[in-house]
């Protein structure tokens, strides 16, 4: 694709009097990576945003340290700045960042109104929230189910004094602005938001009482460091509040977002960051995506049409953007799982100045540069999978979260034989390709990717499209002249044939079958038919298809009970739902979803409850699979039957070390990984991959 593809998103770009490298910014959304009590920067967290300035983003915005502690964290991962001794700290990533010729700013935020414990977090407040007024939201999707105490004045001018202070140790670390995050549901929104804050005092009432706070910190961070200093500023373009059942009309509503964005300007702010929020759905407000998992809570006929819903989560907020951008006369950026050619038309239009992202970012921290080179198909997917939100780590990139960013070039030239194709196989043949050694990848099947073709067609591909990291893999793996054997099954004789230097097995688990009585029942669908099933029918057509058809024709019946309530038994609990089956899922484990995101988790365990699936825990035993269903003995001991017509057992896959053991002492280097070493989930398979042909 040629360069000038992307010209609008190429170009520099200004904030204030800073110079972007191009249109794209990295967010500054948290990564975990680092903690409350350092006081210079890991190496890990040096590794991360090393590669992101490395990768060509136009700008960098580090992730927000904590400004006013302990007040102002709910989680102890993050880095300080709310005193002198944490200015040294940060200047070391500033010269890291800067190093590459990325500009950077530091973003803050307070997180006052969340609640203390959040998801279980050991939070480092004990105190009750704090907020504009004492009002909360009752939901399982937010963070505000705890009634926060109002700010005194005294109280808001000292935290205003705290931003500031934090904006000056940000300029003397090297950061070349701040970017101040008034939207979410952070404290500084808390006030924004006419549902929040109820006050009658100078801090509410009208909207510009209700943007002083955020005024006033813009102020006196402009009179402390200049007016050459940029401060861009994060706001929610609009709040939903029908899904928490509260009328839009009392939330911040377009005409609101608009006026405020102009308070904004006036008070000296260099850019308006754009974003939107819903009340009650805190995580899919900045996920968009994951507002149509597993289903939407609304019907989109219900949206105002500036919500840019249509597109399942794509391009979510540029059309409230464009509404900001025609109130003010400083840069707009937008965010919301856009891409490049999404940006480019966005700037097109002169809907908005500026594109963030970060997820493609961290799925590809070359991204920028790849576009720039007109090399899209070399671009890493991302498959919106969140193992990034707050498991500092991606399905993907496998650098992430590592001390280390680059692969290194071998020392000596090695013959490496990769057995199985699957994401740990098609990553260590990628990596050790990449170190110059001669690759060989074989696989017993016919098509790359293991089980995850299979995947796609229980997950769907609107959510996590596997398929495109299958798409990539096979890309890279011909660019590099790994030579792929598919469809050949590798034994003893075939290594000793070839006399490797390494050999890495990643040939997979095999699916567990409990011992039951009655498990090789006609009713009885195992793990092992069930892939056979679908890799006959995978043959000759493409997943997608695949899960289509099975609209139509399922050979499962009405009422289907579900061994396993791990990762792998609730998405087959939710496809199976969707296809009209009665579910219920049993395990002998307290926890269900295990292996799951718990932010996927908790939507998918609702959308359960609504959808009348039934989890049952604590089993005892499993005493026989019968024509008329499962029979168990449920946790206070008593004997209990589970109508079915089928059972599925869905249980973790077990480890295939039956090739790995007969080549011991047989090649000079052998490796597991993957499934067969450990079944665990796609990133830690391609983490693997990644680390063994690093060390070849």
């Amino acid at each position: 694709m040629a360069k000038g593809h992307f010209e609008k998103l190429l170009e520099p770009g200004y904030i204030g009097k800073v110079k972007t490298r191009n249109r794209l910014v990295k967010t500054g959304a948290g990564t975990f990576i680092w903690h409350e009590d350092e006081t210079h920067m890991n190496k890990r967290i040096l590794a991360y945003y090393e590669s992101l300035a490395r990768g060509g983003v136009g700008l960098l915005i580090v992730e927000s340290p904590t400004i006013d502690y302990p007040a102002g964290a709910r989680w102890r991962q993050r880095y300080r700045i709310d005193d002198d001794k944490y200015i040294k700290g940060l200047s070391e990533l500033a010269e890291v960042i800067h190093k590459h010729g990325c500009p950077t700013f530091m973003q803050m935020n307070h997180d006052g109104p969340w609640e203390a414990n959040i998801l279980g977090a050991d939070s480092p407040f004990k105190g009750p929230p704090i907020g504009a007024s004492v009002v909360s939201v009752k939901s399982e999707n937010d963070f505000h189910n705890q009634p926060p105490r109002a700010l005194s004045i005294p109280e808001i001018e000292e935290i205003i004094d705290k931003f500031a202070s934090a904006a000056v140790r940000a300029k003397k670390a090297g950061f070349d602005g701040v970017d101040i995050n008034a939207a979410s549901s952070h404290l500084l929104h808390n006030f924004l938001s006419p549902y929040w804050n109820r006050r009658t005092d100078e801090y509410g009432g009208s909207p510009e009482n209700r943007a002083r706070f955020v005024t006033s910190t813009i102020k006196e961070i402009k009179k402390r460091l200049g007016n050459d200093f940029p401060v861009s500023v994060c706001i929610n373009a609009i709040e939903i509040g029908l899904a928490a059942g509260i009328p839009d009309n009392r939330c911040i509503t377009v005409e609101d977002a608009r006026q405020t964005a102009q308070l904004l300007e006036q008070a000296g702010a260099n850019m308006i960051h754009v974003r939107s929020h819903w009340l009650g759905y805190h995580v899919g407000a900045y996920l968009p995506d994951l507002m149509f998992y597993p289903d939407f809570p609304l019907s989109l006929k219900d949206l105002p049409e500036v919500y840019n819903a249509k597109l399942r989560g794509k391009a979510w907020n540029v059309i409230l953007a464009a509404g900001i951008k025609a109130a003010v006369k400083i840069p707009v950026m937008v965010v919301g799982k856009l891409d490049a050619e999404l940006g480019e038309k966005v700037l097109e239009a002169g809907q908005a100045d500026f594109i963030a992202m970060t997820r493609r970012l961290q799925a590809d921290p070359n991204y920028p540069h790849k576009v720039a080179d007109g090399r899209l198909e070399d671009i890493a997917p991302c498959t919106a999978c969140e193992s990034c939100l707050g498991t500092s780590r991606c399905r993907i990139n496998a650098f992430m979260g590592k001390e280390y960013n680059t692969v290194e070039k071998a020392a000596k030239k090695k013959k490496v034989v990769v057995v199985g194709a699957g994401p740990a196989g098609m990553e260590a043949a990628r990596v050790a390709a990449l170190r110059g050694h001669d690759v060989t990848l074989y696989d017993a099947g016919g098509k790359l990717g293991g089980l995850l073709p299979i995947a796609a067609v229980v997950k769907g591909t609107e959510l996590e499209d596997l398929p495109k990291i299958i798409k990539y893999f096979r890309n890279q793996l011909e660019k590099l002249g790994v030579k792929m054997a598919l469809g050949k099954k590798v034994s003893i004789k075939t290594i000793e044939k070839l006399k490797p230097d390494a050999v890495i097995i990643a040939t997979g688990g095999a699916p567990v079958l409990p011992d039951i009585k009655g498990i090789d029942g006609s009713n009885v669908m195992g793990g092992a038919k069930l892939h056979k099933n679908l890799k006959f029918y995978l043959k000759f057509l493409p997943p997608n298809l695949l899960r289509w058809l099975t609209k139509f024709y399922l050979p499962i019946g009405k009422r289907v009970v579900i061994i396993g309530g791990s990762l792998h038994g609730c998405e087959l609990a939710e496809f199976l739902t969707l296809r009209g089956r009665q579910v219920t899922i049993v395990d002998t484990a307290e926890r269900f979803g295990q292996g799951m995101v718990d932010v996927i988790m908790a939507y998918l365990f609702q959308w359960f409850n609504k959808m009348g699936v039934k989890l049952i825990g604590r089993v005892k035993r499993y005493v026989e699979i019968n024509s008329e269903g499962l029979v168990f003995i449920n946790e206070k001991g008593a004997e209990e039957m589970l109508p079915a017509d089928t059972v599925i057992p869905a249980l973790p896959l077990t480890p295939d070390l039956k090739l790995y053991e007969s080549l011991k002492g047989k090649v000079k280097e052998l490796y597991a990984i993957g499934d067969c070493k450990e079944p665990q989930l796609i990133a830690d398979a391609v983490s693997q991959g990644m680390e063994t042909a690093r060390a070849i």
